[in-house]
C-alpha cells in the first residue's frame, strides 16, 4: 500500500484545510517544490497534488507550480486534482509531466466527460469521489448531491478508470482517523483499485488501513499528519510495505 503525501495548493503556498473550508486553512510552505522534495526525501513514490483555487474556479489556478514540481522530479509519478473541467486541461497537465489526472466535480455534473478521458488518455483518469455521510459533494465540497459513492464508483469503473481516491469530507483535515469501514465497503463493491482519504492521524491509522488493504485500497493520502509530525512519512511507509506483504508500489491481493 502506498503511503502518498498530499501537496494542497493555495495562492501558490502549501496548506492544509479543514474540512474543506478555504477560510479554515493553515499554511505549511510557501515553497511547494521544496515541499515535495521533502517527502521525495523521506520516500515518497507518488504526490498528490490539489490546486485548491482551481477547484472552486472550475480552471487550473496553480499549474506553473505543479508543472514545477514535475519538472523538478521527473521520475515521480504525480496525480493531480482540482479544477479539471475538459480534456485540454488534462492533456497540459500530461504534457506537463503530471502522470494522473483526478476529476471529482465534473465527474458528477458531466458523466460522459470521464468516459471521453478514458478513451484519450487511457490508464491516467482516475475519478475523486468526496463524501459527506455517503452522498458524493462537489465544487469543492460546497455542494452535497443526491449521488451514492458506491453507484457512482460502479458506474465509472465501466469506463476504465485507473483508480478511485475516496475522500470522507468530515475526518478530512481533523486528525480524526479514516473512515476504514466505509473505505474497505467501497473497495469491496468495485474491482477499480482505492484510495483513501481523509483523517489520517498516526501509524495506528495507517495500520488500520493495512488490514483492509486486501479489500483492494492500493493507497493512502496523508496530509495534517505528516505536516504536524503526529505521523512520521517514512515510518508509516515501511509499516505499510512491510505489514501489507506486497512489493512497493503494487496492488494488493485482492479477496
Amino acid at each position: 500500500m502506498l503511503l502518498i503525501p498530499a501537496i494542497d495548493l493555495k495562492d501558490g503556498q502549501c496548506v492544509r484545510l479543514r474540512q474543506g473550508r478555504m477560510e479554515d486553512d493553515t499554511v505549511f510552505s510557501d515553497d511547494p517544490v521544496e515541499m515535495a522534495g521533502r517527502w521525495v526525501d523521506a520516500g515518497a513514490r507518488r504526490l498528490h497534488l490539489v490546486d485548491l483555487n482551481g477547484a472552486f474556479a472550475g480552471e487550473p489556478v496553480n499549474g506553473e507550480v505543479i508543472a514545477a514540481i514535475a519538472a523538478r522530479y521527473p521520475g515521480l509519478p504525480l496525480q493531480v486534482g482540482g479544477g479539471i473541467r475538459d480534456e485540454a486541461t488534462i492533456e497540459a497537465y500530461l504534457d506537463a509531466g503530471v502522470d494522473y489526472v483526478i476529476i471529482g466535480t465534473q465527474a458528477v455534473k458531466e458523466p460522459a466527460f470521464v468516459a471521453r478521458a478514458c478513451a484519450a488518455f487511457p490508464g491516467q483518469i482516475i475519478v475523486g469521489l468526496d463524501a459527506r455521510d455517503g452522498l458524493v459533494a462537489i465544487d469543492g465540497w460546497a455542494t452535497v448531491t443526491d449521488h451514492l459513492v458506491m453507484d457512482l464508483a460502479r458506474r465509472f469503473e465501466q469506463d476504465g478508470i485507473s483508480a478511485i481516491v475516496y475522500t470522507d469530507i468530515g475526518r478530512d483535515g481533523m486528525l480524526s482517523g479514516p473512515n476504514v469501514e466505509a473505505t474497505r465497503a467501497l473497495a469491496l463493491t468495485v474491482d477499480t483499485p482505492i484510495i483513501a482519504s481523509g483523517g489520517i492521524t498516526d501509524i495506528d491509522d495507517i495500520r488500520a488501513l493495512c488490514e483492509v488493504a486486501s479489500a483492494g485500497v492500493m493507497g493512502a493520502i496523508t496530509g495534517r499528519a505528516i505536516y504536524e509530525g503526529t505521523l512520521d512519512f517514512a515510518q508509516g511507509q515501511r509499516l505499510a510495505d512491510a505489514s501489507c506483504n506486497q512489493e512497493p508500489g503494487k496492488m494488493p491481493p485482492r479477496n
